[in-house]
């Protein structure tokens, strides 16, 4: 490099101090916001939203202004919906709620 150039050394750039490892998400997080669960139930999260309104959805939880769905929640919600044919005890195809 010659003298005099416009570029900074590599002496200058490795002393610079680094910012503050922020740590990484977990992989598989407990808890999940109305987009990631979801996209986890494949459904829109409008439909979670009405869900929670009028009632029929999985089980979520308020911290302060945030909604959030344990993930084991999720699955039991799903569970209890899971149907071999539409002739099923306690299988009740219900009207739309528009």
């Amino acid at each position: 490099m010659a003298v005099g150039s416009s570029f900074p050394s590599r002496t200058a750039a490795a002393a610079a101090p680094q910012p503050a490892a922020v740590p990484a998400a977990p992989v598989n997080p407990e808890f999940l916001t109305t987009d990631e669960a979801g996209a986890f139930l494949r459904l829109s999260p409008r439909t979670l939203e009405k869900q929670r309104v009028l009632g029929g959805g999985p089980r979520f939880r308020k911290f302060g202004a945030r909604v959030v769905y344990a993930a084991a929640d999720l699955r039991a919600w799903a569970d209890s919906h899971s149907y071999g044919m539409t002739s099923d005890p306690g299988y009740v195809q219900r009207d739309s709620v528009r």
